[in-house]
């Protein structure tokens, strides 16, 4: 059904990394426009869904970023939440 992506895993058991090779894949597809419109159709619902549990696993991974707090003279006193800004 996917020319040349890995087996059709479950996108919520994929790791980071290989979501985006198979996004990768698809994007390339699709640009070279020799894909079947219904293939091409169904390959653009998979790279939005790969997207999407990319997205969410990057969020993930930053919520668990913790920043070290210091005390005057340099030494940790604890862990707060990761706070971007």
């Amino acid at each position: 059904m996917y020319p040349c992506f890995m087996t059709e895993t479950a996108i919520d058991k994929m790791t980071f990394e290989d979501a985006m090779v198979e996004l990768e894949t698809i994007v390339r597809n699709l640009e070279t426009g020799q894909t079947k419109l219904d293939d091409s159709i169904k390959s653009y619902e998979r790279g939005v869904a790969l997207k999407k549990h990319c997205e969410k696993r990057l969020n993930d991974a930053r919520l668990k970023i913790e920043k070290i707090t210091l005390d005057q003279d340099g030494k940790p006193t604890g862990l707060e939440p990761f706070d971007p800004e």
